[in-house]
């Protein structure tokens, strides 16, 4: 019996154990299945991307959408600002100068720009802001019997609103201006109070004595006017007289003069702290030397472009044409916009550009040329069309077109009928790239 339990159990084990192998035979069945099936998705998949790859390769794309764009005609070049500046200086330019004008502000004929100040300044203002202080303390302790109330609080009302408003100011110029119209106010004030005080008076002492200081300080200083109208600039590096608007300059100008000018592209003129200049700022010329096919081509009086350092386009016209014995040319551009912000330079670079266009802009590859006309093929849920557009512009890849309009097309020849069923293309119609016209319907 005994020996019977031991054989069962026996038994039993090895049922047990062919089970377990052959359930782990087939784990290690599925498992195998499974990764074929990952390997066969993966490669079908690596397949189907080289497949597309090589179609976009063949051909990106059969299709384009058209949009508006711009086509230009441009190229950077280096250009030499000529300007109609004359400078300003006094005879006292070693003793320093105070700007009346801010940079940049405009100003009119014998209009004061700056001055020198006086040799004993420095001493003379310090008096000055000492009896200031004595002046006011000695207006405080004045009785109101002795001023009238109403110049005097008209007068203090200006000086509180000034020094109010002087807080939110952020431009140094503007400050100083304000800081001036305060000193201004508070002398006229002590003025006012030394005149209604009795002779011999504390306060009319110190008014008298801060006079003669002051009719000192003015004596000695030396005023500079400007000698025409137009802009201040204390922008001076030398070359006013030699890049200038005169009929000397034009004549010698040519690729060596202006090579040996030896300026640096993009620096900013130095500030001076001896004189000033006066700056016509209705126009400037920008002079530059160019190897393109259009520049020998380019004809005086021609309209272009210029793309200043701040990115605005502005019009220019070429004044000036000098053809060099080794194929560069040399031009002249005028512009009468943007004058002033050159004002900082001498030598720049800009963008000169020939042409722009704008409208809806074609890859050339979608453009068929036909008996002198233009022709695109445009799909429509399918529907391929042939369609006459005008050639605004031609580029080098893109070119802009626009559909013709009824008078045009009647120039053309076309029929009343014909200009009916004129199909016009629109923005967002798409068209075929290298089409077969013979495919598409008239």
């Amino acid at each position: 019996m005994k020996g019977m339990i031991i054989k069962l159990k026996q038994q039993n084990s090895e049922k047990i154990e062919k089970e377990e192998k052959k359930t782990r035979k087939m784990g290690n069945n599925i498992k195998i299945d499974k990764k074929i099936i990952i390997y066969i998705t993966i490669g079908f998949v690596i397949i189907y991307l080289l497949y597309t790859i090589y179609l976009l390769i063949k051909q990106p794309t059969n299709v384009f959408t058209l949009e508006e764009g711009t086509l230009y005609s441009e190229e950077t070049n280096i250009g030499y600002i000529i300007r109609d500046e004359v400078v300003i200086q006094g005879e006292n330019y070693k003793n320093g100068m105070e700007k009346i004008k801010a940079e940049g502000e405009k100003v009119a004929v014998n209009e004061a720009v700056f001055r020198y100040y006086t040799k004993n300044e420095d001493t003379l203002k310090e008096k000055i802001a000492q009896l200031d202080s004595k002046i006011q303390e000695a207006m405080e302790n004045e009785t109101e019997s002795n001023i009238f109330p109403s110049d005097i609080k008209s007068l203090e009302t200006q000086i509180e609103e000034k020094l109010l408003g002087i807080s939110n100011v952020r431009d140094t110029t503007k400050l100083e201006e304000t800081k001036k119209e305060i000193n201004e106010l508070i002398t006229k004030k002590a003025n006012i109070a030394g005149e209604l005080s009795p002779q011999g008076s504390y306060l009319k002492e110190l008014i008298d004595e801060r006079k003669n200081y002051e009719s000192e300080l003015n004596s000695g200083a030396e005023y500079v006017n400007s000698n025409k109208s137009g802009v201040v600039s204390y922008k001076v590096d030398g070359f006013e007289e030699v890049l200038k608007p005169t009929e000397e300059c034009f004549s010698a100008l040519s690729k060596e003069y202006l090579e040996k000018l030896d300026l640096k592209t993009g620096k900013t003129i130095p500030t001076s702290q001896e004189c000033g200049k006066i700056v016509d700022n209705t126009y400037c010329y920008i002079a530059t030397i160019t190897n393109s096919e259009e520049a020998k081509n380019a004809k005086v009086e021609d309209n272009v472009k210029v793309r200043i350092p701040s990115g605005e386009e502005i019009s220019a016209k070429i004044t000036y044409i000098l053809q060099e014995n080794d194929g560069d040319t040399v031009l002249m551009l005028k512009i009468e916009k943007g004058v002033e912000e050159l004002i900082n330079y001498r030598k720049i670079s800009f963008d000169l550009i020939w042409w722009s266009e704008k409208g809806l802009k074609v890859p050339n590859q979608a453009i068929v040329k036909q008996d002198d006309m233009a022709y695109v093929v445009r799909n429509r849920a399918g529907y391929l069309n042939k369609i006459l557009v005008k050639l605004k512009k031609e580029g080098e890849k893109y070119s802009i077109v626009e559909p013709y309009t009824t008078d045009e097309l009647k120039e053309l020849g076309f029929t009343s009928e014909e200009i009916l069923s004129y199909k016009k293309i629109s923005l967002y119609d798409e068209v075929i790239l290298n089409p077969d016209l013979k495919k598409a319907e008239e």
